[in-house]
């Protein structure tokens, strides 16, 4: 067996395109953006498309783009920045048991700074309710954050309902979209978001770069304080080499993602798995909202991190964690309320722009083989 990578949901190649792109701003273009001579301003206008191209994915205003450092930077500065920023009119902060952890961390660090965060349960899908996100809401309720879709099941929020319940109570409305940003259409208007985040290397962009959406009139306090970059939102000259990145993938994104290919080969990859493995495999997460290219499936009875040691040309994930001869459960799992015994035999397998249908056929053979 060749080495195959059912990993998407972690990382992503750099796309050829986006090399190709970025490659001219390793020798030809080094001035800093924000001098107005001629060294400056091709850079400086090619940060201005890497902004267009990122805006056009998400149907905004290049205006409302600020380029980070990655999807964990722009978490941070959307939840602290807001709360810094609008703290006088509440501290109230509300969540799912769900969020990864650039999530989580933050909160409970803003916990300590005198936030209140309520975090609601979710369905055995691990969906999120609209019904118990109102009932959270309180006279003192700031910012609301749902992730867009779960990294380790692929499961899709109802982020449009929420983002209309926040619209009706005034409470500004975040989203942490990394995984889902270039695998489904993402319209900040529809989905009635104010702040969203965006990873690059989640979509065949580098590591290292990143955006947070900010809808026009939300206002956030900046993390990091010096001259006015990025809107006066984020000092320090920017990183146009991994901006420019960055752009080019949200500009093929919209090539791909209306594609069904990926869908297509994700179907055939579970029905295939049902076929051989019948009673003795289960599916995680939501049957039809979830995202295209992710399949959190148990085998059960058996240990995942066991069967990915088995087959170690294979890349793939296991939220489940083995210490000293016993499994524990993914936090995510067993908020949905999946036993042990199926929990335990989790992976999550996560295709690509570049995963065939023979290499899946090699990974049917070979947990045929080994299972």
């Amino acid at each position: 067996m060749s080495e195959v990578y059912l990993d998407y949901n972690a990382s992503t190649p750099i796309a050829p395109e986006v090399v190709n792109e970025m490659k001219p701003l390793l020798t030809d273009f080094y001035g800093n953006p924000s001098a107005v001579h001629w060294a400056g301003r091709p850079v400086k206008e090619r940060l201005r498309l890497a902004r267009n191209q990122v805006a056009n994915l998400l149907s905004s205003s290049p205006e409302e783009i600020i380029f980070t450092s990655g999807g964990s930077e722009a978490n941070n500065l959307a939840l602290k920045g807001y709360f810094f920023k609008n703290k006088d009119r509440g501290s109230h902060i509300i969540t799912s048991k769900v969020e990864h952890p650039a999530i989580q961390q933050p909160l409970k660090f803003l916990e300590h700074l005198g936030a209140r965060v309520t975090m609601v349960d979710v369905d055995r899908y691990g969906m999120v309710s609209p019904t118990e996100i109102e009932k959270s809401i309180r006279e003192d309720t700031i910012l609301i954050t749902i992730m867009h879709s779960n990294n380790e099941t692929g499961t899709l929020q109802p982020i449009d309902q929420i983002g209309r319940l926040a619209k009706r109570y005034g409470i500004a409305f975040h989203t942490d979209a990394s995984q889902s940003v270039g695998k489904v259409p993402i319209d900040v208007n529809d989905l009635n978001v104010d702040l969203l985040t965006i990873a690059g290397h989640k979509l065949y962009a580098p590591k290292g770069i990143g955006a947070l959406y900010i809808r026009e009139g939300t206002c956030i306090e900046p993390l990091i304080h010096g001259a006015g970059h990025e809107f006066g939102l984020r000092a320090g000259t920017e990183n146009t080499l991994l901006a420019v990145g960055l752009g080019k993938a949200c500009e093929l994104a919209l090539e791909h993602v209306y594609d069904d290919s990926i869908q297509e080969l994700t179907n055939y990859f579970w029905k295939q798995l049902k076929s051989t493995f019948g009673e003795g495999i289960l599916l995680n997460g939501h049957a039809k909202n979830r995202l295209p290219n992710t399949l959190n499936v148990s085998f059960i009875n058996k240990v995942g991190q066991e069967i990915l040691n088995s087959i170690p040309e294979m890349a793939a994930s296991t939220g489940s964690a083995c210490h000293s001869g016993r499994v524990e459960l993914s936090p995510v799992l067993k908020e949905m309320g999946i036993p042990e015994h199926i929990g335990m035999g989790a992976i999550r397998f996560s295709l690509g722009r570049y995963t065939t249908k023979e290499e899946i056929d090699q990974v049917l053979n070979r947990l045929n083989l080994g299972i």
